[in-house]
């Protein structure tokens, strides 16, 4: 049955200006795709503007992040992500952030939220002293160990 299922879709593809054709029934995928057509043409017939690029992203696919420099000084703490997941810097969205660039926090005082797999997990302060930087935006997704913020424990 799926074989003559399968003739049918390449006889719609070959028979039509689609380059792909994609079935899915229950458990079962059948993608076919066609080559599009070379076209031979002189380079002096070509329009002189460039071709954009157009890129897919898919929301599954991990975003790349930037290298941030981690601080050389000996009175700063850099705080990583213990896990990957969603970044939130307050326990809800009517509530004021945990911390703020300047605030004092203490040993085990909680800096942020990061959901993993729809659990709440609160990543706590392991140094006291002032936040100096908030790498990370409310909301984004992060990696794992990846620099959330950046405590200055000099005082």
């Amino acid at each position: 049955m799926w074989k003559d299922k399968l003739k049918e879709v390449i006889y719609i593809l070959e028979n039509s200006n689609i380059n792909e054709i994609e079935v899915r029934f229950w458990f079962s995928k059948i993608k076919v795709t066609k080559d599009a057509p070379i076209v031979n043409a002189d380079s002096e017939s070509l329009p002189e503007q460039p071709i954009a690029k157009i890129e897919e992203s898919s929301s599954n696919e991990p975003t790349k992040t930037e290298e941030i420099p981690t601080p050389t000084s000996s009175d700063t703490f850099t705080v990583r992500s213990p896990m990957p997941g969603t970044f939130y810097s307050c326990p809800d969205p009517d509530s004021k952030p945990f911390v703020e660039i300047g605030t004092k926090v203490n040993e085990g005082d909680t800096l942020c939220i990061i959901e993993a797999m729809k659990i709440m997990n609160e990543i706590q302060s392991e140094k006291s002293g002032t936040i100096k930087e908030i790498i990370i935006e409310d909301g984004n997704p992060i990696e794992f160990d990846q620099p959330l913020f950046i405590i200055d424990s000099s005082e």
